[in-house]
């Protein structure tokens, strides 16, 4: 068991994953958490970096940071995707390496596994065949962080440790439309319309991807199982190993929501990987399993959301 007084520098505490990770931990017990903004700590700079970790001296580090974003900000940012990504987990894992951090957790992302991968995806599929190239950058940069992780942990024998999660949704998201991913983007449209007279929600693609989503609180869940346990291997999926069709999902927040108008599927636009299934078993095997539903979890999300309405710009109510 884990020292509750160790030091842990959770990178990214201030995004939805890494708060829920410090929330977590608070809550059961941990003392010493350590956390530092993009202000702080530019994650990008290596000096910075060496720098931090070298005055800080955690004993652990949760590498929750990342530039994130959906199909249409990895389009238009492919350089930034690929390049930041691996600056961040770059830093993090070179300075972890020197200074013999005793536990590094690397979170990554499903889109690292090959588009037409077989399903549900097993870890061994990686690097077996072509990546989808709407998110390629960001799957590139965090495979790369994968492999580092892997490295460290062969050549040094040292505890590092990947966790790939799936669709990744809850409290404390991201709802700017530019910029989010689909569950996120879906609660914001369908409120917006809700309060436009219900009007009718335009939607990307066909509907008919098959997609997975895991409430943040689990992943959090599944970060501390892996702080508090050494797992025998390099890289394990999180996830609920249950999927929904795109249509199924916005139906679904529709009907949280409370919007009664008409849904338009826009196909001129790009649907992405077909099906994204995560094969959980070997995280089951170890021990965590999922527990917050889809519909409770996307009914904790709005609610939230609501909460919060008056920090999001631009609520576009006619």
């Amino acid at each position: 068991m884990t020292n509750k007084a160790a030091k842990i520098y959770i990178a990214g505490h201030n995004g939805m994953v890494g708060s829920a990770i410090w929330r977590n931990l608070e809550a059961k017990g941990y003392s010493n958490l350590v956390g530092a903004s993009s202000k702080e700590v530019d994650l990008r700079n290596q000096q910075a970096v060496n720098d931090f970790i070298a005055t800080t001296k955690p004993e652990i580090i949760i590498d929750a940071a990342a530039k994130v974003g959906g199909i249409l900000a990895n389009n238009d940012f492919p350089y930034q995707f690929l390049m930041e990504n691996m600056q961040i987990q770059n830093n993090l894992i070179d300075a972890a390496h020197r200074t013999d951090v005793s536990k590094f957790i690397f979170l990554g992302s499903s889109c690292i596994y090959p588009k037409l991968a077989p399903q549900p995806l097993k870890e061994d599929y990686l690097l077996t065949d072509s990546l989808e190239p709407t998110n390629e950058w960001y799957a590139l940069a965090k495979i790369s962080g994968v492999k580092l992780c892997q490295a460290i942990r062969n050549q040094f024998q040292k505890d590092f440790v990947s966790l790939m999660p799936t669709n990744l949704y809850g409290t404390h998201d991201n709802f700017d439309l530019k910029s989010s991913h689909v569950l996120p983007a879906m609660i914001r449209k369908f409120h917006e319309a809700k309060h436009n007279q219900n009007a009718a929600v335009v939607l990307w693609g066909s509907g008919t991807p098959m997609r997975e989503f895991l409430f943040v609180d689990d992943m959090a869940a599944a970060v501390v199982f892996a702080l508090e346990n050494k797992l025998p291997d390099y890289l394990y999926n999180v996830g609920t190993g249950e999927d929904l069709t795109i249509k199924e999902l916005a139906t679904t927040i529709q009907k949280i929501v409370g919007h009664t108008g008409e849904i338009v599927w826009d196909d001129s636009k790009p649907d992405g990987t077909p099906r994204k299934l995560m094969d959980v078993s070997k995280m089951h095997a170890l021990g965590w399993k999922h527990q917050v539903q889809l519909e409770q979890g996307i009914q904790k999300t709005y609610n939230w959301f609501l909460e919060n309405i008056d920090n999001f710009k631009q609520i576009d109510y006619k």
